[in-house]
């Protein structure tokens, strides 16, 4: 690849830090002995795609197409998780209006439950034993 950089753009490929690289090789328990000159590329969907048409060997061609059926499955993995995360949301949104609107009805009870216990005395109307009119 490093031979043929001019058709690879940097939104096509990347390159490990020495970090990553670290963690890579440590989960595909590589020997420690051995030297790497260069830090190896990873490649992204479209890179994938571009190698394909660089590589001159068939197990290698099989090998970007495999590639990119797998980067195909990930994006509709993502899309359908995308669709998950967007339909939570909304429920969320549904229950932080419906939290609020169950503490305006508690607050109404509340108040209810406070004048029934507490009422105003009322100024009694009617007819009035004592009372004197002239």
């Amino acid at each position: 690849m490093r031979r043929n950089l001019d058709i690879f753009p940097e939104h096509f490929m990347f390159e490990l830090t020495a970090e990553e690289f670290a963690i890579l090789r440590a989960q595909i328990v590589t020997s420690s002995w051995g030297g790497q000159r260069y830090l190896p590329f990873a490649f992204t969907e479209h890179g994938v795609l571009q190698a394909a048409n660089v590589l001159k060997s068939t197990i290698a061609r099989k090998m970007s197409i495999r590639i990119i059926d797998v980067f195909i499955k990930i994006r509709s993995m993502l899309q359908e998780r995308a669709d998950i995360r967007n339909e939570i949301e909304t429920i969320k949104k549904k229950i932080e209006k419906q939290d609020k609107n169950i503490e305006l009805v508690f607050s109404y009870l509340d108040e209810l439950i406070e004048k029934h216990e507490n009422p105003k005395p009322r100024k009694q109307i009617g007819f009035k034993p004592n009372a004197k009119f002239f």
